[in-house]
This record gives structure tokens, C-alpha cells and sequence, in this order.
């Protein structure tokens, strides 16, 4: 399973965002409270975050979403930027770039962690 680049920067610490996901279902009922349930007992977590990259730097990660990642279809070892575990992840839309002063991107990549 291929490894996201350690060669990047950490990101950036307040563009860290996770979210799991709802994993309930809820049904309501004629009278009285809603039944609710639990979905699945293994579920996805969203994350982004976002790295101020070189151009040498994005175009590391640039190949790394296009040929090791298979532009998005394949999962690779992540560590997690609050836990700093290895998890499996993929991405759920392409990295997004935004130049900053000509030199350097601020970059945002959006992930799900596989159970």
C-alpha cells in the first residue's frame, strides 16, 4: 500500500478539520420517541487539512494523487494529524492549490479514513 509523502511539511495546525460520520438511523414513530439505531458498527471519519507547499513540494504530492493514489481510487497509510497514528486513507476530491505569492501553494486536501 503506497504512503503519503513524509518528505511534505506537517500542516498547517488550525486548518485541521475532522467529522465522523453519521452513523444512525433514525426512524419516527406514530406516537412517542423516534426508534434510532446505530448503522454499522465500522464507519468513515472525514478530515481536511492544509499545507503550505513549494512548487517542488506540490509537485510531489501532485504525482503522488496521480500515480500512487491512482487519482483518488486507491487508499494508502496516512498518519493522522490529532492522533498521529497510521490510518488507511483516500481522497475524496482532488487537492485543491491556491497560490500564495508565486513561490509557494497553500494546499488543501480533503480525506476519509477507512475503518
Amino acid at each position: 500500500m503506497p504512503t503519503f509523502p513524509d518528505t511534505l511539511p506537517a500542516p498547517l495546525a488550525n486548518s485541521f478539520q475532522e467529522q465522523p460520520a453519521n452513523n444512525i438511523v433514525r426512524t419516527q414513530m406514530d406516537v412517542g420517541p423516534a426508534k434510532v439505531r446505530r448503522r454499522t458498527t465500522a464507519n468513515v471519519r472525514s478530515i481536511s487539512v492544509a499545507y503550505v507547499l513549494s512548487e517542488a513540494q506540490l509537485q510531489t504530492l501532485e504525482t503522488f494523487f496521480l500515480t500512487d493514489a491512482a487519482g483518488g481510487a486507491l487508499s494508502f497509510d496516512f498518519t493522522h494529524p490529532r492522533t498521529g497514528a497510521t490510518v488507511t486513507a483516500r481522497f475524496t476530491e482532488p487537492p485543491q492549490y491556491a497560490s500564495m505569492n508565486g513561490l509557494y501553494y497553500q494546499v488543501t486536501v480533503s480525506l476519509e479514513v477507512l475503518p
